[in-house]
């Protein structure tokens, strides 16, 4: 991250290599609607454990586009706690921060969405649109959508805001590919968000996330896709975080 951003947003710490930013959803939300109106670019990834230890090859890409790494999830608070003994300032997510990005902007944004089944993609599309009030300018689903003229069809559409919900790190590699060849945007990692919106999957009720247990209610509704991710994996985290610590 840029020292000066990085000054203006809040102090950055360190978790296993990965410059995380500390700041709020209104520091964040001002500093991206800024970059929208400069028309420059930025891309938004939202850090949590499996980020981190999915992601390493962002490290070696600093250079290839201005980034902004965020908190997401408890795992990352229980990190810097152990080895800074502070604490990120607020949580931030795609599902929560997305909407908050639109409903912060003074004119409806103009959003090309990428990702997700075509069913779960219409449906989020919808949400977008009519639901929060944005101008979707575009859409491919992760399946037959991703074709080789995609980038010229984002080119095209002249977006402000491109929403990228391949899970990492294939979102993150799609992004650090690509947004040289497109016109100037802020390109975002989202992860299941197209899911949520299209209810194909639930969010934790909202008494799990404020005890910060929302990634327990997924484990309990995906034990079998995401057992990997709260055992295994989250060894790999910590032991990443003591590294580079």
């Amino acid at each position: 991250m840029n020292p000066r951003v990085a000054a203006q947003l809040g102090p950055v710490i360190a978790i296993g290599g990965y410059p995380v930013l500390s700041t709020t959803p209104e520091k964040l939300a001002d500093h991206l609607l800024a970059v929208i109106a400069a028309r420059t670019s930025t891309a938004l990834f939202f850090a949590n454990t499996n980020f981190v230890v999915k992601n390493r090859f962002l490290l070696e890409r600093a250079d290839d586009l201005p980034v902004v790494l965020v908190n997401d999830g408890v795992g990352m608070d229980i990190a810097a706690t152990l080895i800074h003994r502070t604490r990120f300032e607020q949580n931030l997510n795609g599902t929560d921060f997305v909407p908050f990005l639109f409903a912060r902007a003074d004119r409806p944004l103009r959003v090309y969405m990428i990702g997700g089944t075509p069913e779960v993609l219409a449906t989020a599309v919808e949400h977008v649109a009519t639901d929060l009030g944005q101008v979707v300018v575009g859409s491919s689903d992760g399946f037959a959508g991703l074709t080789p003229d995609l980038v010229g069809r984002v080119a095209a559409a002249a977006p402000d805001v491109v929403l990228v919900a391949m899970g990492n790190p294939l979102q993150e590699r799609w992004i650090l590919d690509h947004a040289a060849q497109l016109p100037p945007s802020v390109f975002v990692g989202v992860g299941a968000l197209f899911d949520f919106w299209a209810g194909a999957k639930a969010r934790a009720p909202e008494a799990l996330r404020r005890l910060r247990l929302e990634w327990l209610y997924r484990l309990y509704l995906e034990p079998r896709r995401l057992a990997r991710r709260y055992t295994l994996d989250i060894a790999v985290f910590l032991r990443a975080c003591y590294r580079y610590r």
